[in-house]
């Protein structure tokens, strides 16, 4: 098995990681004990391939390495934010292709270049929020093929918004075997030629999201590619596989038995209200950025800063609180006991509405009630994101 892509260098501020990775290192890693052979081909500086190097012995894979100027970092806030990517994007010097021929192939997409592919079979992941690359755009070629890519991608790739249409235009128009989009806390759809289906997710008590999707293609090519099954069957075992890594950080064993125990969530749409101050610069982002990582996630949010707004006692209360009871779940951000986020809470408790709370810096005396009354209290951002989306 060939592994292609970008090896990079993966920083989170919180919480706190610095890692070499990247979509083809993370693949390679995970692959390795459960494939005879795993070879990764990639460019990387001389001080990245020494990293590659001592990877490659610590984990048991091959790897080919061609020539790059420079390192590239992803440097993330929190798991769900948009990474700063150093150098940046448009100033990063493409490369000559990536060629990987052999019975299978994961192809990932690279921001220095591409990977032409020859195989059999080929499972492809285009990497791309902006301008993903169509397969066989470079030349690239498979007998059997699956593209895996998020819902961003194939609506760039199709110019389709509905997830299913999406999935049927990118299976005729890339004359591929499956077509897989990824949705996050919500799943996957599996569109063949014959069927569109979903499988779910899977629950973590932890949520790590970062490389959560690498671990998807990895698992999927793995049980689709080397053990032969339908579609549908290695896409949920993938999903499987990903709840693991997500909840450990670690890479999961790709045995299906191993995998059997794993617990399946059932997102439902709805409206969350999200309760927190907005009185200074950091609470202020940190809504926006709770705001976005729940439309992300598929939700509809109410947020008293962006719904409501500022206002006199008088003005602001009947609204939120109007606001509150047309929502079927909170996400209360309780760091620093604000008055107005506790009473939400309590008014969503006597309403009937499940909580969840993310508090990193609160003592147990402190959430004593929010925790007797049923909330869910989380102390990691991603996480309190997917429990939400999970009530």
């Amino acid at each position: 098995m060939i592994v292609a892509g970008g090896v990079y260098v993966e920083r989170c501020m919180e919480p706190e990681w610095n890692q070499v990775y990247g979509s083809a290192g993370r693949a390679a890693i995970a692959l390795a004990p459960a494939v005879s052979s795993v070879e990764l081909r990639t460019v990387a500086t001389d001080a990245m391939q020494r990293r590659i190097a001592e990877l490659s012995q610590v984990y048991g894979f091959e790897q080919q390495c061609a020539p790059a100027p420079v390192a590239i970092t992803f440097d993330y806030v929190h798991p769900l934010s948009i990474p700063l990517i150093t150098p940046a994007p448009s100033i990063i010097e493409r490369l000559p292709s990536v060629d990987a021929s052999g019975d299978l192939v994961i192809r990932f997409g690279m921001l220095e270049g591409d990977v032409k592919v020859d195989a059999d079979v080929a499972v492809y992941d285009p990497q791309s929020a902006f301008a993903p690359e169509a397969f066989h755009a470079n030349g690239s070629r498979a007998n059997r093929l699956a593209i895996v890519l998020n819902s961003s991608e194939a609506a760039a790739l199709s110019g389709e918004s509905d997830v299913t249409a999406a999935a049927r235009a990118i299976l005729t128009s890339e004359a591929a075997d499956v077509v897989i989009v990824k949705r996050g806390s919500r799943g996957a759809v599996v569109a063949t030629s014959t069927t569109v289906e979903s499988v779910p997710a899977y629950r973590s008590e932890f949520v790590w999201a970062i490389g959560s999707g690498d671990i998807f293609v990895a698992a999927f090519a793995f049980f689709w590619g080397v053990e032969s099954r339908a579609a549908l069957d290695a896409a949920d075992l993938a999903s499987r596989a990903v709840s693991i890594y997500c909840e450990t950080r670690s890479m999961p064993v790709l045995d299906a038995t191993a995998l059997a125990d794993r617990v399946a969530v059932s997102p439902r749409p709805g409206r969350v209200y999200l309760a927190g101050p907005f009185f200074n610069v950091a609470q202020r982002w940190l809504v926006e950025e709770a705001r976005a990582a729940l439309q992300s996630q598929g939700l509809d949010v109410f947020s008293p800063l962006h719904d409501v707004g500022r206002g006199t006692a008088t003005e602001v209360a009947p609204a939120d609180l109007d606001g509150l009871c047309g929502c079927d779940r909170v996400l209360a951000l309780v760091d620093g006991a604000d008055v107005g986020t506790i009473f939400e809470l309590g008014y969503a408790h006597a309403k009937g509405i499940p909580v969840v709370a993310f508090a990193q810096s609160m003592s147990e005396e402190d959430l004593k009630m929010i925790v007797g009354a049923g909330a869910r209290v989380v102390s990691d951002f991603t996480t309190a994101v997917f429990m939400t989306a999970w009530l």
